[in-house]
């Protein structure tokens, strides 16, 4: 565990050794901003202290950018470079560079999201306060957002363990993610009840309009955690598979 958590660290700090971060964290909090305030009518005609649409509309914006910006170089930039050899030639692991990739890139969204709750502080606490705040609705809003970035940021690693271009993996995050976080807009055309349920049951939005309403579902905790599981398990098959090539 030692070893993956360096690899972590290292993984993190070098988004800081570059814009990426700090762009990923402005651009980030921007779009963020436009859907909280702008988009559905926006927090101000919504006529109530709530973050709703933030918890909700939050993560289609981590979808349009953050993730598919930060996942995407994750491995396929180390393949192209040869530097993953090297890596993996030391006495590491594969699922520990798995891991610590991860880990690494999940940090830096979950940093991002962190730094949304300026919003509640701000807004209902200091220096304005705009109304009493429901503060359990707020928590469980905020376990959405993390459960969905781990998944999204594991989705992510997958697809960049399964090419060499940086931007064939950013295009491919992008379009998954988008198609998962808003699938549920398409659903209610479907006529076939059978696949109407299906879309239902993988749509990310579907699974994440219980956490913007303040409620925790046990089956939502488990989809998403099982989402990650599933991609990071078939990271490292992608990533073992280059010694039987």
């Amino acid at each position: 565990m030692s070893t993956t958590l360096t690899i972590a660290k290292r993984e993190f700090r070098s988004n800081f050794d570059s814009p990426l971060a700090y762009v990923v964290i402005c651009l980030g909090l921007i779009l963020l901003g436009v859907f909280f305030f702008m988009v559905g009518g926006g927090f101000w005609q919504a006529d109530r202290a709530s973050l709703q649409n933030l918890f909700g509309l939050g993560p289609r914006g981590l979808s349009l950018l953050v993730v598919p910006v930060v996942t995407m170089r994750l491995i396929a930039e180390e393949k192209r470079s040869g530097t993953l050899e090297m890596l993996i030639t030391l006495p590491v692991k594969d699922w520990e560079v798995v891991l610590g990739k991860f880990f690494g890139a999940w940090g830096l969204v979950l940093l991002l999201i962190a730094s949304t709750t300026l919003y509640p502080v701000l807004m209902f606490k200091w220096p304005w306060h705009l109304g009493a705040l429901d503060m359990g609705a707020v928590f469980a809003g905020y376990v959405g957002l993390i459960l969905y970035s781990g998944a999204a940021v594991a989705l992510g690693l997958l697809v960049s363990a399964l090419t060499e271009s940086q931007v064939i993996a950013f295009f491919i995050t992008w379009v998954v993610l988008v198609v998962l976080s808003f699938l549920n807009m398409v659903t209610d055309g479907v006529g076939n009840p059978a696949v109407r349920s299906i879309l239902t049951f993988i749509s990310f939005d579907a699974r994440l309009t219980p956490f913007a309403r303040g409620m925790i579902n046990t089956r939502d905790v488990i989809y998403f955690v099982s989402v990650t599981v599933g991609c990071l398990t078939a990271a490292f098959h992608a990533l073992e598979r280059r010694k039987w090539a």
